[in-house]
């Protein structure tokens, strides 16, 4: 692990106050450095060692985004992330993971994370995904003031809000991002490395399979039920029409 560099833009909560975040790893000096280097940023940091006080931590504080170790002491990290999406859906997760099979790093992602990183690691990477993360939910205060329509389906860029119709649409960071993406490009296939590429920032192992999961949570929020917007052009990619010629 590296030291961090001078602090890029800071990022703050709409609001203007410090971005909150909490570190759940039961290697304290791990979670401490992770906690120095995220004040660095001008974050405010809590740590935790259980997954038990995780949970707990969770509820009081109401963290914009969580780095959460997969191995705790006590129960393991996906199921810290359930419990906390009980009461807070859509904080985003980032996995702190030994396990360096692939099967390992698409499990946290299919259970609901977000990103996730393989010890060891670098700092400036930690802080680049959860930027990066922090700007997929809405977080932080960089935000687009746009309104992407097409067809009958709607996203408030500022509010990070999406419509189908009058439905409202619930979708997780990494969902919203993936739509953005399709909705910026109406009618136009894009390829699954260059979804990979700019959805998720890096080139994700090869693994494309991951934009194929992604794909099937949008269908079933999107076009269950209706007439579809995203289809499949096999061997080439995906693209994203109005139901309706417009």
């Amino acid at each position: 692990m590296s030291r961090m560099s001078t602090p890029a833009e800071s990022l703050t909560r709409p609001d203007g106050s410090p971005i909150r975040v909490l570190v759940v790893d039961d290697e304290q000096t791990l979670a401490d450095l992770l906690a120095s280097a995220l004040r660095y940023e001008g974050w405010e940091v809590t740590t935790a060692g259980t997954g038990r006080a995780a949970v707990r931590l969770a509820q009081e504080l109401t963290p914009d985004v969580i780095v959460l170790d997969i191995m705790l002491p006590d129960f393991d990290g996906m199921e810290v992330m359930h419990r906390i999406h009980g009461h807070q859906p859509n904080v985003p997760v980032l996995f702190l993971t030994a396990k360096d099979a692939v099967e390992d790093r698409v499990a946290g992602l299919t259970a609901g994370g977000d990103d996730y990183v393989t010890k060891p690691f670098s700092l400036e990477e930690v802080v680049a995904r959860l930027r990066a993360l922090l700007r997929r939910s809405g977080a932080s205060a960089e935000k687009p003031a746009n309104v992407l329509e097409v067809g009958d389906l709607r996203m408030d860029e500022d509010s990070h809000e999406v419509w189908r119709g009058e439905d409202e649409i619930h979708l997780t960071a990494t969902e919203f991002e993936l739509l953005r993406y399709l909705m910026r490009n109406p009618r136009r296939v894009l390829s699954k490395p260059q979804i990979l590429d700019r959805v998720w920032n890096y080139d994700f192992g090869g693994q494309a399979n991951i934009v194929e999961l992604y794909i099937s949570y949008l269908r079933r929020k999107i076009d269950k039920g209706r007439e579809p917007m995203i289809h499949t052009m096999r061997g080439v990619g995906y693209v994203l029409k109005p139901a309706v010629a417009q």
